[in-house]
């Protein structure tokens, strides 16, 4: 008896969906990326019951001729590559050529085309493989796709859809990464009978993420621009005010792909290193252009993976690139004690298929995001206030939003608070709460936090004692004996030489013991044992890369702790000191763990605050 069995075309295609169709959104995936390559520049997407019972997708690209709608739900079939050789260099989204079949194995489909130069479109309709009908329909030109029932012939794994609500929501997270993706193509998302999004298309990147998430984060952007071997980098830095307690608005495109990957997420994570506190992460837009050939996108079903052929590189480069922008950039936290409601932004678009879908005049839509930020427009006038626009949701709810409403970032490139110029101005109001320090500057209240202030001054000085062999340290007698755990001992075998670099001499005192003969200067009464203690306790947890770097400021971070604390009193001339020293830094704004050495207020605020002005 055989035990070896030829499986069915039909059993073949349903095996082959799973990996492509796991949920709604894939197929939205799928379909709308086809959409952009054929060339569409309205693209809508329509779906009920989260996708599960149907999904409706609308463009006016290229189309498909009547003889190859046949051949596009075959697999393997596509239109984007011919042979191996166009794997190595790829640009458009999909071409393994196993989405419409996978999609038609497990849903029923019907395709209603035409291509530009027909006279007369197809209607085309494909259940569970099976050709149902093919009939000629007057159509414009593009196409249209709608499934219904996904998983409708395989309900073992229908059940494990997710609720309407959740499926939805993984197609709207979808949509909103492939529109910023792609500005100038417009996007409209219809969830029901409601109107999620609405891009215009016109190109502008910072009226898409105005669009998408709002006013306040569209004000507290800092544009990033360079280019350096033929890789490019291009868009939106968010200010640190826009941290976030996951990585979900962390939005990168490589070659106009939406895509997850460790190493760019993880080297625009160590540029913003010294402005965010640990756990948080920043909200960031980033387009990435590189050869293709450079990069791999041919590792899973799914295309939402890449492969780079230099990390190294590619990470070095994205965090410098990363971090000098946003040394460049005065970043003080502006307190804001009356916060006025926007209205949300919305767009008034034609629907796919019409002649003039949009204007291509990309600077009519961008001048008047601009002026509702307060940007400047040359030749014109500001408006007054906001103009009135039509609500409709934004992809991001309130509950979700990315904003931290106590807060804006300053923008004062022309007038630095941080100067030595502007310091000579400060008028000193004095100490409150024995840890915060008020200054007065012209229309502005400062409020210095001594600890995050004197820590960074700390830590900067160390670092740099440190990379030049100068650190201080002191001799200690008697010296202090330290019985170490087998693990403790491998620790300190590997990390030695950093202990010294930073400013204990430690010396073997037999069997399990070490002693300490000297230790840094200036701890502040910390216990020299407690901090080497908490030292190797925090590289034997693993949590330091192997960077030596990294290993030097992770230590003298935690040096840093012993920095003068709150709730201490300090004179000032000693405040002054230490202004003195803040200036002489490149990052003067965040303490080594993120925090803010400095907020103010305005007057303006105080005097809205107390009524004197509406």
């Amino acid at each position: 008896m055989s035990l070896i069995h030829v499986l069915s075309d039909e059993t073949i295609n349903r095996i082959a969906a799973g990996e492509v169709v796991e949920r709604p959104a894939n197929v939205v995936k799928e379909l709308v990326e086809n959409a952009i390559d054929s060339g569409a520049d309205a693209i809508t997407v329509e779906i009920k019951d989260g996708g599960i019972s149907m999904i409706r997708v609308t463009d006016n690209g290229s189309g498909i001729s009547r003889e190859d709608i046949p051949k596009a739900f075959l697999r393997h079939a596509t239109s984007k590559i011919e042979d191996s050789t166009d794997l190595l260099a790829i640009r458009s989204l999909g071409f393994r050529g196993e989405a419409l079949s996978s999609i038609a194995a497990v849903c029923q489909v019907e395709l209603m085309t035409k291509s530009k130069d027909s006279v007369i479109g197809t209607r085309y309709v494909i259940e569970g493989s099976k050709e149902i009908e093919t009939k000629d329909v007057g159509v414009p030109s593009g196409t249209t796709i709608i499934v219904k029932n996904i998983f409708f012939n395989t309900p073992a794994r229908r059940k494990f859809l997710k609720s309407p609500i959740t499926e939805g929501g993984y197609i709207a997270d979808l949509l909103e990464h492939l529109a910023l993706a792609n500005p100038d193509i417009s996007f409209k998302f219809i969830s029901g009978s409601d109107v999620k999004f609405h891009t215009s298309g016109n190109g502008d990147k910072k009226e898409l993420i105005y669009r998408l998430f709002g006013k306040d984060a569209a004000s507290n952007l800092v544009k990033l621009e360079t280019e350096k071997d033929g890789l490019k980098l291009e868009g939106y830095l968010g200010k640190p005010e826009l941290n976030r307690s996951t990585r979900n608005y962390e939005n990168y495109f490589v070659n106009g792909r939406y895509v997850k990957n460790d190493v760019i997420s993880s080297a625009v994570e160590e540029g913003y290193r010294e402005y965010l506190m640990q756990h948080r992460f920043p909200f960031f837009v980033l387009y990435i252009e590189m050869d293709p050939k450079d990069v791999d996108v041919n590792v899973h079903p799914a295309k939402m993976e890449v492969r780079f052929k230099d990390n190294v590189y590619m990470s070095d480069y994205i965090s410098s690139a990363v971090a000098s922008k946003l040394k460049v950039t005065e970043m003080i936290p502006e307190t804001v004690l009356v916060k006025e409601e926007e209205p949300k932004p919305s767009v008034s678009t034609v629907e796919p298929f019409e002649e003039k879908r949009i204007s291509k005049d990309i600077s009519a839509g961008s001048l008047d995001i601009r002026r509702i930020l307060g940007e400047s427009v040359p030749g014109k006038e500001p408006y007054p206030e906001a103009p009135e626009v039509t609500h409709e949701h934004n992809v991001i709810k309130a509950s979700d939003a990315i904003i931290v409403n106590t807060s804006v970032q300053m923008e004062l490139f022309d007038d630095k608070l941080l100067s030595r110029d502007a310091v000579a101005e400060y008028e000193i109001v004095g100490q409150i709460f024995e840890t915060y320090w008020l200054f007065t500057y012209k229309d502005k209240l400062i409020m210095m936090d001594q600890h995050a202030a004197h820590e960074k001054v700390k830590y900067e000085s160390l670092l740099a004692q440190m990379k030049n062999k100068d650190v201080v340290k002191q001799m200690i007698s008697p010296a202090i004996v330290i019985t170490l755990s087998p693990t403790e001992l491998s620790v300190l075998n590997d990390y030695k030489q950093n202990f010294t670099d930073i400013g204990f001499e430690i010396e073997e005192f037999g069997g399990s013991d070490i002693s300490l003969r000297a230790i840094p200067m200036d701890l502040y009464g910390q216990s020299p044992k407690e901090l080497f203690l908490n030292i190797l306790d925090e590289l034997g947890n693993g949590r330091i890369s192997g960077v030596p770097e990294a290993i030097n400021d992770k230590l003298a971070s935690m040096a840093c702790k012993s920095a003068v604390k709150g709730n201490t009193p300090m004179s000032a001339p000693e405040i002054k000191e230490l202004l003195a020293k803040l200036l002489t830094l490149d990052n003067p704004y965040n303490c080594p763990h993120g925090r803010p050495t400095m907020i103010t207020m305005s007057k303006s605020e105080l005097e809205k605050r107390f009524k004197r002005i509406v």
